[in-house]
């Protein structure tokens, strides 16, 4: 549950009871998450003692490396479902993904059978390399075809850190912004730390998940938080209630 914030609060203490993410790699043997079934359950069992029970599980979605499809992700998710450990526990499994905006990902668009979080919100992501050249292009072709990209963790993105204004074309392009959650406990080092603290100063920040891969990163929940917004963490948590 939420506690009053204090100079140094724990990650886990700013999870609601029965909470939703809307980022996560539990499902098995389909990219870089969880590689066996049995892995998966134990993730799903740390995820739930931090406070999550709703979940929809992103796997990626990338051009030659991780060339899901919608019938590989929802099989992933069966093998979880029709588990024992499943069948006893209290938890709401839904799929979507998590697309590299790659070379084929405009043609994704164009068929109009990308897998949503709900509605028409669609989760992507780019190389930690550099931007795609035609990244704004991506961005209209998807509002043309009736889609709203969030764009996963935007302050991991090295690339935007040393001004914000491609932040800002983006937000004024119509993308919304996805925080990872351990980016607050320094789990992906100072400088992601320091733009997630900008981004959601400026509340650019408009939803949070948790991107778990593995059990290293749910222990980091147990981490103090560092960043100095939490009033705008508390509320980006809260809008994720949008996907319930």
């Amino acid at each position: 549950m939420f506690s009053i914030f204090k100079s140094k609060v724990c990650l886990a203490d700013l999870i609601p009871d029965n909470h939703i993410d809307i980022h996560s790699h539990l499902l098995p043997g389909i990219d870089d998450g969880a590689a066996t079934l049995e892995m998966s359950e134990k993730l799903f069992v740390e995820m739930k003692k931090l406070g999550f029970s709703d979940f929809i599980c992103t796997p990626h979605v990338m051009q030659s490396i991780w060339d899901n499809t919608a019938e590989t992700i929802s099989t992933a998710k069966s093998q979880v479902e029709n588990s024992d450990f499943f069948l006893n526990e209290n938890f709401k499994i839904r799929h979507a993904a998590e697309y590299m905006m790659d070379s084929s990902f405009s043609e994704k668009v164009k068929t109009k059978e990308l897998l949503c979080l709900k509605d028409n919100y669609v989760l992507v992501e780019m190389s930690y390399t550099n931007p795609p050249i035609q990244l704004f292009d991506i961005i209209f072709e998807m509002q043309c075809a009736g889609y709203k990209p969030v764009l996963a963790h935007p302050e991991r993105y090295n690339f935007f850190h040393r001004s914000l204004d491609a932040y800002d074309k983006l937000k004024n392009a119509g993308c919304l912004f996805q925080l990872n959650l351990l980016s607050t406990v320094n789990y992906y080092g100072p400088a992601v730390a320091a733009c997630a603290d900008k981004l959601l100063k400026k509340g650019y920040i408009n939803f949070c998940g948790s991107d778990v891969h593995h059990l290293k990163h749910t222990e980091s929940f147990y981490n103090k938080i560092i960043i100095k917004e939490k009033d705008a963490l508390k509320g980006a948590i809260e809008n994720t209630k949008l996907f319930v």
